[in-house]
C-alpha cells in the first residue's frame, strides 16, 4: 500500500495549498511576547540601537526595525526579533537570524525566508 503525505490546508479552506507567506507567519515563530497590550514595546537600553525605522509591509502591515552596526531587532506589535549583521559582498545592509534574513537597501527592506520573501518601504524614521 502506497502512502501519500499528509496534505496542507491554507486558510481559505482548500485542501493542497500551502498558507501564504504573511508577516505573522515569516516572523511570529521567531518571536516571544515581549509586553502586555497595554505596554509599549521598547529594546532595552543597552542594545543601544541608534537607527529606528518604520516600513510598511503591504498588505501585511506595519513592522519598526532598530539596529546598529552589530545587530538589529524587527518589531511587529507585540513579538520582537533579534537578528545579527552579515559580512557580504552582495548589496545591501544584511542581517540574520533563526533562518532569516533581513536586507536593507536604501529605503526597501526584504525579509526573506527563502523561498519566500516580503518587500517593505520605509515610511518615517520613528
Amino acid at each position: 500500500m502506497r502512502r501519500h503525505p499528509p496534505r496542507t490546508r491554507s486558510g481559505s479552506g482548500r485542501p493542497g495549498l500551502a498558507r501564504p507567506l504573511t508577516l505573522a507567519t515569516l516572523a511570529a515563530p521567531l518571536a516571544a511576547p515581549l509586553a502586555s497590550p497595554a505596554e509599549p514595546l521598547q529594546s532595552p537600553w543597552w542594545e543601544d540601537y541608534a537607527i529606528r525605522d518604520r516600513y510598511l509591509c503591504r498588505p501585511e502591515g506595519v513592522v519598526v526595525l532598530e539596529r546598529n552596526d552589530a545587530q538589529a531587532s524587527l518589531i511587529q506589535g507585540r513579538y520582537r526579533s533579534t537578528f545579527f549583521r552579515e559580512r557580504s559582498d552582495e548589496p545591501g545592509v544584511r542581517y540574520s537570524g533563526e533562518g532569516m534574513r533581513l536586507i536593507l537597501q536604501g529605503d526597501e527592506l526584504t525579509l526573506e525566508r527563502l523561498p519566500q520573501r516580503i518587500q517593505c518601504v520605509r515610511t518615517d524614521q520613528v
